[in-house]
């Protein structure tokens, strides 16, 4: 999963995340290594940003 511009950092996809890959900074960013593609974080982004 990768988080694009449209991010516009509401933290909505924080709380979703199983295993704790997004961080929080001027856009939110995905650890790829710890990310497992579950799609939970794309399915709560208000603003379509999180993509596969």
């Amino acid at each position: 999963m990768k988080i694009t511009q449209n991010c516009v950092a509401c933290g909505a996809c924080l709380p979703e995340c199983p295993v704790d890959a997004i961080s929080e900074g001027d856009i939110y960013v995905i650890d790829q290594d710890l990310c497992t593609e579950c799609g939970s974080c794309a399915e709560t982004c208000p603003t379509g940003a999180i993509i596969s």
